[in-house]
């Protein structure tokens, strides 16, 4: 049986170089005659590999670096998805379904998003070739046919027919959306399910996704971080009222909360996932205007600025404004309580940092440690008045007084815990040298 027909998609530009999460896999950008030197071996072994199972499918390529096409989207929350071609339950070993006249099993959208869910909580591998024991294929279109219950695996160029198009206004939990490239499906191809809006702008849903490394559930700009004009509304034929719930669709959740990481993963020199989640909470809050690129997890004056409005606009002055998130700024924003930053203009900056010297990282502060930086700390400490620890120095090699020295500064800032552990972070280095 030969590969199914690609569907007919609006039109875009097949000709457009740019580098997308794919469920159907990736191919390097084209420049010129250059190919990428592995790509005569990955065609060989697919071509060997399609034969041998007798699908009648190319295997997908693998996946390439991509960059981000969605305004102010990290990269690094696309997904590289290739996905396998449509195939039985359970792969090439289970029973086909018949191509010719689509089965759509009824089912409800609560039934819909209960079984995404369960995939999400198990945190599913990816994977274009592994079958989870219910007997779907665990990449992002399997995940599609498992939530909607259809007795075989699809494609994002067969998912199409199991589903009418619908608009924007129209998408309801359940639905799903869906791009497909259908003159080259090896560069795009993704689809996601939709779970219920996050606000009443519907610029944010709550999205249900099998991606590398995992099934997932995540807050997810509309429609996708890239492609934003490629991916369209559909809703499975099969979909019917629900029972016992008065008739009311799924709400989508709130975004899973998580607790204060403390203040050393914010400020200069930050890098972490905790700096991409309090921009994307602050930019849900009214901060987009702040931020011409991101968030991301580097630590920028637009997180300081978005944070700084966003304290503003619970009255608060001062040092309680200083645009960097302590627990009562997080457990507001986690909470989706407290005010949003209203205004049309970005206003003025945030007040400017005093010079700091680069954080030097982590590892320069451990036990063994001997360089020029374990001195440059010990002698701030000194200046801010936590010399009573040392007996001699401060010198180059790390030691038990520098380690007290530190602690008793952080827990003068008011940390507690891991946070006054003894060892700088980027905050402790900041408020140090500031």
């Amino acid at each position: 049986m030969g590969t199914p027909e690609a569907p007919v998609f609006e039109e875009f530009d097949p000709a457009s170089d740019c580098d997308c999460p794919g469920c159907a896999g990736r191919v390097p950008p084209r420049s010129g005659a250059a190919r990428h030197p592995a790509s005569h071996r990955v065609l060989a072994v697919a071509a060997v590999a399609s034969a041998a199972l007798g699908a009648g499918h190319a295997l997908p390529a693998v996946a390439a670096p991509h960059a981000s096409q969605y305004p102010g989207a990290p990269a690094g929350d696309e997904p590289e998805t290739p996905q396998g071609a449509t195939s039985p339950l359970y792969g090439p070993a289970g029973s086909p379904a018949d191509p010719t006249e689509p089965q759509t099993p009824e089912i409800t959208r609560a039934e819909i998003i209960d079984r995404a869910k369960r995939w999400a909580a198990a945190r599913v591998p990816y994977s274009m070739t592994a079958y989870w024991p219910d007997g779907y294929r665990q990449d992002c279109s399997g995940f599609i046919s498992m939530a909607w219950g259809l007795p075989g695996n699809e494609w994002t160029g067969s998912l199409h027919r199991y589903a009418d198009r619908i608009t924007k206004e129209e998408l309801q939990p359940g639905d799903i959306l869906l791009f497909h490239n259908p003159a080259d499906p090896q560069r795009g191809s993704h689809v996601t399910l939709f779970g219920g809006w996050t606000d009443y702008t519907h610029s944010y849903y709550v999205a249900y996704e099998a991606t590398p490394p995992r099934a997932r559930r995540q807050v997810t700009p509309y429609p996708y971080w890239s492609h934003a004009d490629k991916y369209l509304a559909y809703r499975y034929k099969g979909v019917v009222p629900g029972t016992g719930t008065g008739g009311s669709e799924p709400e989508p959740e709130p975004e899973v909360r998580s607790p204060y990481p403390g203040p050393g993963y914010f400020g200069t020199g930050a890098n972490n996932e905790y700096v991409t989640q309090l921009g994307r909470m602050l930019v849900q809050r009214g901060a987009a205007r702040y931020y011409t690129s991101g968030p991301g997890p580097r630590w920028s004056d637009s997180d300081r600025r978005a944070t700084r409005a966003f304290q503003l606009a619970q009255g608060w002055k001062g040092a309680e404004a200083d645009g960097l998130p302590g627990p009562h700024t997080w457990s507001l924003l986690t909470g989706g309580k407290g005010r949003d930053i209203t205004g049309g203009a970005a206003g003025p900056p945030a007040p400017s940092s005093p010079r700091v010297p680069p954080f030097p990282g982590r590892d320069v502060f451990r036990p063994g440690a001997n360089n020029a930086y374990v001195t440059q700390l010990g002698q701030r400490l000194v200046k801010k008045g936590f010399g009573r620890y040392y007996t001699t120095g401060p010198g180059p090699r790390w030691s038990a007084a520098d380690r007290r020295a530190v602690e008793a500064f952080q827990r003068a800032q008011g940390w507690r815990g891991s946070s006054a552990d003894g060892y700088p972070g980027p905050e402790t280095w900041r408020r140090l040298f500031a």
